[in-house]
């Protein structure tokens, strides 16, 4: 859901004179691009109408508040919005000013939207060569520029049922944070053929990633309606997401950090009924793109079930598997999600997970004891692991969460070091207005079976962290 709108107001005032940004509306085209800008910012800071009509769906109510949760729906990847559930969008900044324009008309009447977010982060961090397996802020005791995004799509109207229609999306991601989202064959040189011995991780400190590009079609006749995605997109399960703003918190758990993270395929969403939603679909494998020589034909399949009280939801994937040895990030997974709401304002969200991969070189038996890929034989390596989120909405601008997590990576093949990990978070989202939001957090870490952090130097790390999103 559309969970943002204001910010840097101070800013704009500057492009054109205050008392003509304070007078201006965002569709007077009277007005310069600056001015409509600002003036756009100023509409969305006002309180929303509370008579407004909702728009028609077809799909449960709305889960929870978003704000101040990052989603108004239960988790389901492979789609823009669970099937039946209208574009939540609501038309930003961005798309307003440009509203004036030749190109913005002609954007607004097809239903193209353009947007996107600039996400820096700063941290504290016990460490001092590196806080990894911590995610994204990997580099310690300093400030990051982690995400500038910016999105073009159309999201196909699923609500209606009587005609075809489609959609589209393309991210363009610059950043720290291409370092985890980077596929194999896609700009990848700037990540892999770039080792920084000397660097938390290897690659160019900053690079970018066309992140995400594929085409939705959408077909209301199968079933009660399937959405048919083609190209790169985001692997489908996990609680946690690539982009800062559809995250409860800053920092990523250990069991996210080390799995996949987009595919590259044909992917298929059928809603069955109001709560049983299908997923069926074949992909290049795991962060490899289907051109690439590591690419290996994987299958995927999911099943989401969702209460009829709309308190629980259940959504096992086999998230990745295949028949191949293991070829870059070839690993076979299986996850579940379950989450549970006591009201709009608490819910918890657990997932599991257990992945492999096989006849990995380094990885068989005969190794030196406590030397990650030592052996001479290649074998199995395995990892696995749970995490759970507590979310609590204090009011409409402020939310809470505590994540808990225990992670076993048992031959060190994911994160570099054969040990189990626990990590426990609190952070908190503040909206300063509906279009910058501000979070807070401070984390602790532990490894039990080796010194995992700081490059191998200590088993605990402790980190405070704040980022901020500015959405335009």
């Amino acid at each position: 859901m559309r969970t943002t709108r204001y910010a840097c107001l101070a800013a704009l005032l500057a492009i054109a004179p205050v008392s003509r940004v304070l007078a201006a509306s965002s569709d007077d085209c009277s007005q310069g691009f600056g001015t409509r800008l600002a003036a756009a910012y100023r509409e969305d800071a006002q309180p929303a109408d509370p008579n407004a009509p909702a728009p028609a769906r077809r799909a449960m109510p709305s889960s929870f508040p978003s704000p101040p949760f990052p989603s108004a729906e239960w988790q389901l990847g492979g789609v823009a919005y669970p099937i039946g559930v209208p574009n939540l969008n609501s038309q930003y900044p961005l798309e307003k000013a440009m509203a004036c324009n030749a190109l913005g008309k002609w954007m607004k009447d097809n239903r193209i939207e353009v947007y996107g977010w600039i996400n820096p982060s700063m941290n504290i961090s016990s460490s001092a060569h590196s806080n990894y397996p911590l995610s994204y802020a990997t580099r310690p005791n300093r400030v990051e520029f982690n995400q500038a995004l910016l999105r073009i799509e159309r999201i196909p109207d699923t609500v209606q049922t009587d005609h075809l229609d489609w959609g589209f999306h393309l991210d363009n991601l610059y950043g720290y944070d291409y370092h985890y989202t980077t596929m194999k064959g896609v700009l990848s040189n700037q990540l892999l053929n770039n080792p920084r011995a000397g660097e938390a991780l290897n690659g160019k400190t900053y690079g970018y990633d066309p992140m995400l590009f594929y085409g939705d079609i959408y077909i209301p006749w199968v079933a009660e309606g399937m959405v048919v995605r083609i190209g790169r997109y985001l692997s489908l399960p996990d609680i946690e997401a690539q982009f800062s703003p559809n995250n409860y918190l800053v920092t990523h758990s250990v069991l996210y950090t080390v799995d996949p993270y987009t595919q590259m395929g044909i992917m298929t969403t059928t809603r069955l009924s109001q709560q049983w939603t299908l997923q069926l679909g074949v992909n290049g494998g795991n962060d490899t793109a289907i051109w690439n020589h590591s690419s290996r034909p994987t299958l995927q399949a999911c099943v989401r079930w969702v209460s009829a009280d709309n308190n629980d939801m259940l959504y096992p994937c086999v998230n990745s598997f295949n028949s191949s040895d293991y070829n870059y990030n070839n690993v076979q997974m299986y996850v579940t999600t379950w989450g549970h709401r006591f009201s709009e304002k608490v819910h918890i969200l657990t997932e599991g997970y257990y992945m492999y991969g096989r006849n990995i070189a380094g990885f068989g038996p005969g190794g030196e004891p406590g030397v990650v890929a030592s052996s001479p034989l290649p074998g199995k390596a395995a990892e696995y692991g749970v995490v759970n989120y507590i979310n609590v909405e204090i009011n409409p601008t402020n939310m809470f969460s505590f994540r808990n997590e225990w992670y076993n990576d048992q031959k060190g093949q994911r994160t570099g070091f054969a040990t189990r990990y626990t990590s426990h978070t609190l952070g908190m989202t503040h909206w300063v207005s509906p279009d910058l939001e501000i979070r807070p957090e401070v984390r602790y870490e532990r490894s039990y079976d080796a010194s995992a952090y700081d490059k191998g130097n200590k088993d605990y790390q402790l980190t405070a962290l704040v980022d901020a999103i500015w959405h335009y």
